[in-house]
């Protein structure tokens, strides 16, 4: 089977989901302990648990994401290099 990406696309996928899932989960662990500069203004919103129940399930579509690139980076080093002779 080969894999679906190239090389290059695999590696930005990975950082990309790697960076969006430390991102979110920050910003979901400010949420859910209702940090001040979250929720402290008048037009943050009022329920911080709802805000960091969203970005905790964006976290795991990250992690999917993680999970399915880090597959295809597999399987590119499995396949095997032509060899010219």
């Amino acid at each position: 089977m080969k894999p679906m990406f190239s090389l290059f696309n695999v590696w930005s996928c990975i950082v990309t989901s790697a960076l969006g899932i430390v991102i979110l989960s920050v910003l979901g662990a400010l949420f859910r302990s209702g940090h001040e500069t979250m929720v402290g203004s008048t037009g943050d919103p009022e329920d911080g648990e709802k805000v960091a129940g969203i970005l905790f399930g964006a976290v795991m579509v990250y992690a999917g994401f993680l999970v399915f690139c880090s597959g295809q980076a597999w399987l590119h080093s499995r396949e095997r290099r032509v060899q010219l002779q």
